[in-house]
């Protein structure tokens, strides 16, 4: 079984960071990561050159890594703080760019990676994933890993 692991962003993913993010034109991820927002944004694309020095100028976060697969770059988590700071509620992100890794669970096993990550680096005590109700294999994976659905917004969304 491949080695599934949660690092820092290293000089090496950025390419592929990169490609994920600002070189395919109409990538299948954007249509199953919260696709109402990538639809409402039209960013111009940047180019390796410029995206590699605005992402060496960030500072690391110990709130985002990389999904790396026996070692390669094939994805991010994220987490972030619901008001108010300090209260304990934190909300987590996992996205895989590349189809070709989708549904073999590497997913499920990242958020269980980073769910138990989140608890002991964090003062947290509620973990939610909000994802919409049409992305079923990221709704699967929560619930592999323990979460339980909370709540439904319909028609939050045109």
């Amino acid at each position: 079984m491949p080695t599934l692991t949660l690092r820092e962003r290293q000089p090496g993913d950025l390419p592929i960071l990169h490609r994920w993010l600002h070189a395919e034109t109409d990538p299948e991820w954007k249509r199953w990561d919260a696709p109402y927002f990538h639809a409402a944004r039209c960013p111009s694309p940047l180019s390796l050159a410029d995206y590699t020095e605005r992402a060496q100028a960030e500072p690391p976060s110990p709130h985002r890594r990389v999904i790396a697969l026996d070692g390669m770059c094939i994805g991010m988590v994220t987490r972030w703080e619901e008001a108010p700071a300090g209260g304990g509620w934190w909300d987590l992100g996992v996205l895989i760019y590349d189809p070709a890794h989708w549904g073999g669970g590497l997913g499920t096993r990242a958020l269980g990676l980073w769910t138990d990550a989140t608890f002991r680096e964090t003062e947290a005590h509620v973990l939610t994933l909000t994802t919409w109700g049409g992305n079923e294999r990221m709704v699967r994976a929560a619930a592999r890993v323990g979460y339980r659905e909370c709540g439904r917004v319909p028609e939050a969304r045109a």
